[in-house]
């Protein structure tokens, strides 16, 4: 085998850093908004700029929350809506994707190619998504409860 044979079957190893660095940004972006004393089955809408983002407590204790992010469309009939699992660490300011969309546990990395199709670094994928949805309601936010 040649050496660029080698170096394409080489496993991914994930950048823990650029990770840990991602899931705090999204913590402080979390944190403009997301109350420590509020209510499970609590849910609020965050307007921004570039659309809505719906906010709802799932599990609610000392050093951690567990909120539901999603955002609305108008076309429902095409597209699901876009939602998330996070679990947010006071303790360690860092807010973490556990599920996607159609992903009910991340794992760090992925064997490419896979049957579901997920890429190497989905994990750290979901949490960028997470980012970009987290830049709707992070300047200018309204912030409206139901």
């Amino acid at each position: 085998m040649t050496a660029s044979n080698l170096q394409l079957k080489q496993r991914y190893k994930p950048n823990v850093s650029n990770f840990l660095a991602l899931c705090g940004r999204n913590y402080s972006y979390m944190l403009k908004w997301l109350p420590l004393e509020i209510a499970i089955g609590e849910s609020w809408r965050l307007e921004g700029e570039f659309g809505t983002l719906v906010v709802r407590i799932l599990e609610n204790t000392k050093y951690t929350q567990l909120v539901e992010i999603s955002r609305p469309l108008a076309v429902k009939d095409f597209i699901n809506t876009p939602k998330v699992l996070v679990r947010i660490y006071h303790d360690a300011k860092l807010a973490e994707v556990l599920t996607g969309q159609q992903i009910y546990q991340l794992r760090p990395v992925y064997d490419y190619p896979n049957v579901r199709m997920y890429q190497s670094d989905e994990k750290y994928q979901v949490n960028a998504f997470l980012e970009e949805l987290l830049k709707i309601g992070y300047q200018h936010s309204v912030v409206c409860r139901p």
